[in-house]
């Protein structure tokens, strides 16, 4: 499958005019503040929490989730969750559609994502990204055992790793294949009998009026129109996040079955919307 999907155009948006100019900076400015105030708390704090817990992050997590819970009540959009998330650690995967997926999964849950090491060198992004504590991982077959390590250490330490196994975001409105060789380091025997994996949907509703893939950032687009479009919204829409019954991978015979079982329930979650997309793989 290819890095970036392109299954949709999409139309130009309209003009913000003046009232979307005030609608972006009213919500914007301080949004802004939140955002960048909240990492550096949470570089501050880490200076201390590193040298006493390593690689456990007692404080700072807490300081991520706050932040990204307010950041919905800034930009207007309704926060909704379901499920219960699975308690310990273990593995997260879900759909995925916006940056907002990024605060939408972070605001009920404490996570850690798990990115492609090319972002950590991104501008802005891989700073952040790395502040939050990202794991980036090579994709490379040959690092496959130091991936298994990476994994295997920071579950030991609690943490909650989130995946996204489309290798691309989308329309919001579909779930494409998830790619099997994400989960290949589950099957190595020192995770095998003890990982769980717990598979979240992620439903975007649409301002009034607008289509329903307004939120869905993806293709060619670039971010900074798509923020000030999000943040100009009349009537913001909002963001449902599912979680569903965790599983267990000894449950499965390969990570082709695992894989498919997970993607399934992930479109499942997106009712009608949620089409089988042809296999890109």
């Amino acid at each position: 499958m290819a890095d970036t999907w392109h299954g949709r155009d999409y139309p130009e948006p309209d003009p913000l005019g003046p009232a979307g100019w005030w609608r972006v900076i009213r919500r914007g400015t301080p949004l802004a503040v939140l955002v960048f105030g909240g990492l550096l708390v949470l570089l501050a704090v880490r200076l201390f929490e590193r040298p006493l817990c390593g690689m456990r992050r007692p404080v700072t997590p807490h300081i991520t989730q706050t932040v990204c819970r307010c950041a919905f009540f800034l930009i207007g959009m309704h926060y909704r969750s379901t499920g219960t998330p699975m308690a310990g650690a273990g593995a997260v995967v879900a759909n995925h559609a916006s940056w907002l997926d990024i605060f939408a999964l972070n605001a009920r849950k404490r996570i850690y994502f798990v990115s492609k090491s090319e972002v950590a060198g991104w501008p802005g992004i891989g700073w952040l990204a790395r502040a939050t504590g990202t794991v980036f991982i090579a994709r490379d077959r040959r690092d496959a055992a130091n991936q298994v390590k990476i994994f295997r250490d920071r579950l030991a330490a609690g943490h909650k790793l989130l995946f996204f196994p489309e290798g691309t975001s989308t329309d919001g409105l579909q779930v494409l294949p998830f790619k099997p060789t994400l989960f290949a380091a589950f099957f190595d025997p020192d995770l095998y009998d003890t990982l769980q994996i717990q598979a979240v949907t992620l439903n975007y509703s649409p301002p009034t009026g607008q289509p329903p893939w307004f939120y869905g950032w993806y293709g060619d687009m670039a971010f900074g129109p798509h923020l000030l479009r999000t943040l100009g919204a009349k009537t913001p829409g909002g963001v449902t996040v599912t979680y569903h019954p965790p599983v267990n991978v000894r449950d499965f015979a390969d990570r082709k079955a695992l894989a498919k079982h997970l993607e399934t329930t992930v479109r499942d979650g997106l009712g009608s919307h949620g089409v089988p997309q042809p296999d890109q793989r």
